[in-house]
């Protein structure tokens, strides 16, 4: 049985950063469950934004928070990343001097979890962990089914043990930020296909596959590896509904399946994305980079100039391993050309019956067909 409120057992991937409601709208009017990220929102933000998905739809939706500690600041470590980037401020004609630090994400807390609370999301997904025990609570209390990554066996059975309705489980392919929250070795963390069957293996609760998964195969061959929903994000980026910046889709266009690498150069925190010009300077991986998210403040000059001149030297060009697979199409379509392909797979090896679907599947997929 379907565990997810949606009619297709497929979610988008929040991609806070390149897509508001738009993606989130689109994707649930195909069956699947959209989503809002909400790390990069204001409370007042997401009040709107949730208020904007349910006047263009009444299908179920995911609201997604991250969960990461805040770090303290140090002044030490600020003025080291300062001058990593100092030559490419003076390339530019730009005054480091005057860039404000601070956080570009915030954790989940007590303002948003008010809006849960007041707003009552059928889906709350976490990232980088799990809230505090009482927050946890109040999420539950609201009715919503909570889910949140894991990205390895270990933190699948730590969120387990906390009462989460789902995890999501995220291999190495996967784009964007690592889910990891119990360990910093970002070596440690398997790919999808080597985990997936583990996690399953070891964990009661469902589990939703993410990383490397594009299209109806990648789908197919997570639910025979014991998934029982898939989670998709690098798919999404070049439809019209996201707001990937142009630059970014350019990249993504002429993307193939060795352009991308693990980095923490943009936030401080590890994540996949295209190789550009920083990445090659100061990384994959930089000492001096602040931890998560404070990297970010000192980089977003460089990058409002460098793309003002078309150019994605510094522009964080988030996504996974299948980004060749992506294509320039309206979301609604890539999810039922994605459910479409699956069920054609699946069918072929006897297994569709299997897969876990909410009633109102047919009338899904023959809107794709």
């Amino acid at each position: 049985m379907a565990f997810l409120p949606s009619k297709l057992p497929l979610i988008q991937a929040p991609m806070a950063g390149a897509q508001g409601y738009e993606l989130t709208i689109a994707v649930c009017r195909a069956g699947g469950l959209g989503s809002l990220p909400a790390a990069m929102l204001s409370a007042d933000m997401l009040r709107e934004q949730i208020s904007f998905v349910r006047a263009k739809t009444q299908a179920p939706f995911n609201v997604n928070f991250f969960c990461h500690l805040e770090p303290a600041p140090d002044p030490a470590v600020e003025a080291r990343w300062r001058a990593r980037l100092a030559g490419y401020y003076a390339e530019a004609g730009l005054d480091s001097s005057r860039v404000r630090a601070g956080p570009a994400r915030a954790p989940f807390g007590e303002e948003m979890c008010a809006v849960v609370e007041e707003t009552r999301p059928p889906v709350v997904s976490f990232h980088f962990g799990l809230p505090p025990p009482a927050l946890l609570a109040r999420v539950k209390a609201s009715g919503a089914l909570v889910l949140s990554t894991a990205t390895t066996v270990a933190e699948g059975r730590w969120l387990e043990e906390r009462g989460v309705d789902g995890v999501v489980v995220q291999g190495r392919e996967a784009g964007g930020h690592r889910g990891m929250f119990l360990s910093d070795d970002v070596e440690a963390q398997p790919a999808l296909f080597s985990l997936l069957p583990q996690a399953r293996d070891a964990l009661r609760v469902p589990i939703v596959a993410a990383g490397g998964i594009a299209d109806g195969r990648g789908v197919a061959a997570a639910f025979a590896l014991g998934a029982d929903a898939v989670q998709i994000g690098t798919a999404f980026l070049r439809a019209p509904e996201a707001s990937t910046s142009s630059v970014h889709r350019a990249a993504l266009a002429s993307a193939t399946d060795s352009a991308t690498r693990l980095t923490n150069v943009f936030t401080g925190r590890p994540a996949r994305g295209l190789v550009n010009r920083l990445i090659c300077d100061l990384g994959p991986m930089c000492g001096d980079a602040p931890p998560f998210p404070l990297a970010s403040a000192a980089l977003a000059p460089l990058r409002e100039a460098a793309e003002g001149q078309a150019s994605c030297d510094f522009s964080p060009l988030w996504a996974g391993e299948a980004t060749a697979l992506a294509r320039e199409e309206k979301a609604e379509a890539i999810t039922r050309r994605i459910w479409s392909e699956a069920l054609a797979v699946m069918a072929n090896l006897g297994a569709a019956e299997k897969v876990p679907v909410n009633s109102g599947l047919e009338e899904a997929s023959a809107a794709g067909a």
